[in-house]
C-alpha cells in the first residue's frame, strides 16, 4: 500500500489528526491572504500586529511558519523600505534606456593608402591602451576584493567574539522572556536572555574546541535563509550554524540535526571534517550543545560520510531521522549509521535517549556529499 503524503507547506504530518488541523490552518492562511497585500508594507506590518496579538488562532507548527515569514517579511520593509512612485505604489526598478549607437561613416574609397594605415596604426594604439587599461582595473579590483575579504573575516571574527562574550553575561539562573510564543515554552536560561531578545530566531549555541567551533545556533522556517545570512540578520556568504526547521529544541526530538557551511577558511563547519580520524575523536570525544533552555553535553557516537538522496532511491537518509515512531526503528537508525561509521567509538544509545547530529558539505562524495557527526547527550 502506498504511503499518504500527509504534507501542507512544506510540513509533513505523522497522523491523519494532525494532518486535518494543518489543512484547518492552510484555509485560514489562505483567507488572510485574499485581504492583504504583501506588497503593501503597512498592510504587512498591520498583519503582524494582528498576528503577534492573537487574532487568529492556529493549531499547528503551520501557523507558526506563517507568522514567522510575516515577521521577516515586516523586518525586511523595515530595513529597505521599498521606493514608491506618486501613486504611492512601489517602483520596480527598470532598466535604464539602452545608449545610443552612432554609426560612423567609412572613409571616401578615394582616400590614399597613406591615410588608411595612420587610420590602422591609431586604432591598434587604442586598443593596445584599452587592454593595459582594463588589466590595471582587474589588478585593482583583485588587491580590493582582497583588503575587503580580509576587513569582512576580520569583522565576523569580532563579531562572533563579541556574541561570545555576550552569552557569558549573567550565568546561571532561567528567565522568562516576555513574548507571547513564551507562553507554552520553558523558560530561557539566563544566560542566552540578551542574546535571544536581539534575535528570536537563537534556539543555542555549539562549541567544539578541538574544531574551533564556538558559533550561536539559529532556526527558521525554512533551511534556506540561514545558508547566507549572520546572527545579525545581514547577508553573510559564511551563513550561520543552523537547526533543521522540522526540529522544536524547547521540547527536544530523538534526533535534532545542525547544518554548517564548510567553510575553506574553517569557519562555522569548516574543521568539522577532523572527526575523519580516530586520533582526534580520541582527543575530542565530547563537545557542548546548549539549547536555549538547557545545557548539554554530548558523546560522539558515529561518524560517517553520505549524501544528499533522489526521493526514489530505498536507502538511509540520514535528514530524515528526526524523530523515531518506535523503539525498532530507533534501532534500525542506529544500525544503518554504526554500519557507516568510519570507526567504532563505542558508544551507543537505545530508544528514549536524545541525538544531535551535525552535517556539513563534503566534496570527496561529490556535489552532494556530506560529512556527519552523530552524537548522545550524556548530561
Amino acid at each position: 500500500m502506498a504511503e499518504q503524503n500527509l504534507e501542507v507547506r512544506g510540513r509533513v504530518f505523522r497522523t491523519q489528526s494532525d494532518y486535518a488541523q494543518a489543512l484547518i490552518d492552510d484555509k485560514l492562511i489562505q483567507r488572510i491572504e485574499k485581504d492583504v497585500d504583501k506588497e503593501d508594507p503597512a498592510a504587512v506590518s498591520k498583519l503582524r500586529e494582528e498576528l503577534e496579538n492573537g487574532r487568529y488562532h492556529f493549531n499547528t507548527l503551520v501557523g507558526d511558519d506563517y507568522i514567522d515569514e510575516i515577521i521577516d517579511l515586516d523586518e525586511k520593509y523595515r530595513r529597505n523600505p521599498p521606493v514608491t512612485g506618486k501613486d504611492g505604489k512601489n517602483k520596480k526598478k527598470g532598466a535604464g534606456k539602452a545608449a545610443k549607437v552612432k554609426n560612423k561613416s567609412l572613409d571616401d574609397y578615394d582616400a590614399t593608402m597613406q591615410q588608411q594605415i595612420l587610420k590602422e596604426f591609431k586604432k591598434n594604439q587604442l586598443k593596445r591602451r584599452a587592454v593595459l587599461v582594463f588589466l590595471a582595473l582587474c589588478i585593482l579590483g583583485s588587491v580590493g576584493y582582497l583588503v575587503f575579504y580580509f576587513a569582512l573575516y576580520e569583522k565576523n571574527d569580532m563579531e562572533y567574539t563579541e556574541l561570545a562574550e555576550l552569552k557569558q553575561e549573567d550565568i546561571g539562573g532561567t528567565v522568562v522572556i516576555n513574548y507571547e510564543e513564551a507562553k507554552d515554552k520553558p523558560p530561557v536560561l539566563k544566560k542566552y536572555e540578551t542574546l535571544y531578545q536581539k534575535n528570536r530566531k537563537l534556539v543555542g549555541w555549539i562549541t567544539i574546541e578541538g574544531c574551533g567551533i564556538d558559533y550561536p545556533v539559529m532556526q527558521t522556517s525554512n533551511n534556506d535563509y540561514y545558508l547566507d545570512h549572520n546572527y545579525n540578520q545581514d547577508y553573510d556568504k559564511n551563513g550561520s550554524i543552523f537547526m533543521d526547521k522540522d526540529c522544536t529544541p524547547a521540547f527536544p526530538n530523538d534526533n535534532m540535526i545542525i547544518y554548517g557551511h564548510h567553510m575553506k577558511s574553517g569557519k562555522m563547519f569548516g574543521n568539522l571534517n577532523y572527526y575523519a580520524k580516530k586520533d582526534f575523536w580520541e582527543k575530542n570525544q565530547t563537545f557542548m550543545f546548549d539549547t536555549i533552555y538547557e545545557t548539554g553535553t554530548y558523546a560522539v557516537m558515529y561518524v560517517f560520510r553520505s549524501k544528499i538522496y533522489s526521493q526514489e532511491e530505498i536507502v538511509f537518509k540520514y535528514y530524515q531521522f528526526i524523530d523515531a515512531a518506535s523503539a525498532d526503528e530507533f534501532e534500525s537508525n542506529m544500525d544503518a549509521m554504526a554500519e557507516m561509521s568510519l570507526y567504532d567509538t563505542g558508544v551507543t544509545a537505545v530508544y528514549g535517549d536524545k541525538l544531535i547530529t551535525l552535517s556539513t558539505c563534503d566534496s570527496a562524495e561529490g556535489a552532494e556529499g556530506r560529512f556527519v557527526v552523530v552524537a548522545k547527550k550524556i548530561k
